[in-house]
């Protein structure tokens, strides 16, 4: 029998899956059928800090994903009674105000644990890379210190010293780091002449970038790390437990095959552990991060390397 519990953020799970911080949460029926499934713990949608009158931020957000606070509150206290599975609140700004009063109530509703999803744009040339870097610390450490439940910080990729930014997350008590926020870029309509909001679902490709980072930060941070960008079917679950993921979020592909999906994603990580013949997650995880294969610089700039030169020889 294969053993997939693993451990979060603190919680004790009993699989790798959680449902990523989506439109999937949005619907008590949807959240159910994903823990039926065998989904470990579910990441509810953002609230955001646009919906937060108290937060100050400018209100864009579109009527389709507008959700009052309460009401937000009444949900997730739903889904920890309904649900039977941990339920992670999530909270989407970039200033520091609000977000302490916010994570309290989102506490006091039961949920397991709570994602911080700073997403920050940084269009201002007059604002240092410093400058951001201390608002998320800020960010962090104000929340850490009015909550007990576990928190997890939500990164980007785009920090000029990613490896040093999540050292000072974990330094600050960050419970886990979630890698990657998924950041989505405007296109143009050349009809309209305006600019157009795209949504493109995440494709496996893009497992790359997180799977890099996950594999060189694996052993060398106390929080705990999870995957949240390109699953789409068992080979990348499997793929970022092997560089050393605690856990792998998904919410694209639960989008577009429904929430049963967890099913499918478990059945082949089951399949695939049993043909490789392991028998706990605890053995399988971190099998290839950089610490444990034979080249450690294949993270680094040998891969790099070797990929051109395979081109070459392709070419001749």
């Amino acid at each position: 029998m294969v053993n997939l519990k693993t451990t979060y953020m603190g919680l004790n799970l009993k699989n790798p899956i959680i449902v990523a911080s989506s439109p999937v949460s949005q619907n008590l029926d949807d959240l159910r059928r994903a823990a039926d499934a065998g989904a470990a713990a579910v990441v509810m949608f953002s609230l955001f800090a646009e919906q937060l009158g108290s937060l100050g931020e400018t209100p864009y957000l579109p009527d389709v994903y507008v959700c009052d606070p309460d009401a937000y509150l009444n949900l997730i206290q739903k889904a920890v009674k309904q649900s039977g599975i941990p339920i992670i609140g999530s909270l989407n700004g970039v200033t520091n105000e609000g977000w302490v009063e916010y994570a309290k109530e989102i506490e006091q509703t039961g949920a397991a644990g709570l994602e911080l999803n700073i997403y920050h744009v940084a269009a201002n040339p007059e604002e240092t890379g410093a400058e951001i870097e201390k608002r998320h610390l800020d960010i962090l450490k104000a929340v850490k210190s009015a909550v007990t439940i576990p928190v997890a910080m939500k990164i980007s990729p785009y920090f000029s010293s990613l490896g040093n930014m999540a050292k000072q997350f974990d330094d600050a008590g960050a419970d886990a780091l979630v890698l990657f926020n998924r950041f989505y870029q405007p296109d143009f309509d050349l009809e309209a002449m305006e600019v157009e909001a795209t949504l493109d679902f995440s494709s496996s490709a893009e497992i790359r970038l997180p799977l890099r980072w996950i594999a060189m930060l694996h052993g060398k941070l106390k929080a705990s790390l999870a995957a949240s960008i390109g699953v789409q079917n068992g080979a990348e679950v499997v793929k970022y437990l092997l560089a050393g993921a605690d856990a792998v979020m998904t919410a694209s592909a639960l989008i577009k095959n429904g929430p049963g999906y967890v099913g499918v994603l478990i059945e082949e990580l089951q399949e695939w552990m049993k043909q490789k013949e392991y028998d706990s997650l605890e053995r399988l995880k971190g099998a290839m991060s950089q610490r444990a294969v034979p080249n450690p610089g294949e993270f680094e700039r040998a891969n790099y390397i070797k990929v051109l030169e395979t081109y070459k020889r392709k070419q001749v």
